[in-house]
């Protein structure tokens, strides 16, 4: 299997776009060191992954905390001795400025979706094999956007400018990149039927005529993990179904502006 016996650790991996990433790279043999805040999803996970022979991590905590963050580094270096990849999918949304995100509501987010994700590249520093990646999850949005979504926003236009920061600091240690997913309906994690829900007006704001699923982000993560992908760092991958590119006006696509 293309990732046996390494070690990858996944922030918020017990639900959506992150439980797709724990099990793909689960399925493709490696160990997985897992935190979310959600102790049942997560104990559901663990339980699931060590049934079918993975060998894992669960961790609960709210990586918000610092100092969940140095208790987490240290249960992974105890159980694995290493880290091979960092992939650092936990984010949320407090909403923004039209519905009374206050201080500590923003400050939250951005705890969660960027001083997170440095304090674990930081502590994790010295633990990083030959060859080892961090993947942060960046968005769309980190480019556009729509109304009262400031806490979100801030948070992936942070993480994208960390990780080409990151990717200089760590040059020639770990390389660093990261996935701008579009439109992910995560219940495709758990219904095979999930596009039909979505219209075709949906559908037809992608070029691919499609609406993502959490696979499509996991692919592009362990792409970015493999060796063979060892001069990319420093990157941003869109995977959006090219919905970020098509330009569209009122009426078109089966687009209608409504301000509402």
């Amino acid at each position: 299997m293309k990732f046996k016996d390494r070690v990858c650790v996944v922030t918020g991996g017990a639900n959506g776009i992150g439980l797709c990433i724990s099990k793909e790279f689960a399925k493709s043999g490696a160990k997985l060191a897992v935190i979310d805040k959600d102790k049942a999803a997560g104990e559901k996970v663990l339980a699931e992954l060590r049934s079918n022979g993975a060998e894992c991590l669960f961790f609960p905590g709210d990586i918000a905390e610092k100092g969940v963050l140095v208790s987490f580094v240290e249960e992974v270096i105890k159980t694995f001795n290493k880290v091979d990849y960092l992939i650092n999918n936990a984010c949320m949304s407090n909403n923004g400025i039209l519905s009374g995100c206050d201080y500590d509501d923003f400050n939250y987010v951005l705890k969660v979706g960027v001083t997170a994700p440095y304090m674990l590249s930081k502590l994790f520093c010295e633990h990083f094999t030959k060859d080892a990646a961090i993947v942060n999850i960046s968005s769309t949005r980190a480019l556009m956007s729509q109304a009262d979504t400031e806490s979100y926003t801030a948070a992936k236009g942070g993480i994208s400018a960390l990780t080409h920061a990151l990717a200089v600091s760590l040059a020639g240690k770990v390389r660093v990149n990261s996935v701008s997913p579009g439109w992910i309906d995560v219940a495709a994690n758990f219904d095979e039927n999930f596009d039909k829900k979505h219209s075709e007006k949906d559908k037809n704001q992608h070029p691919v005529k499609r609406i993502g699923k959490p696979l499509d982000i996991a692919r592009t993560v362990m792409f970015l993990c493999e060796t063979d992908s060892g001069f990319i760092t420093g990157q941003n991958i869109i995977v959006d179904g090219g919905m970020t590119k098509l330009m569209v006006y009122n009426g078109d696509e089966g687009w209608e502006y409504n301000n509402h």
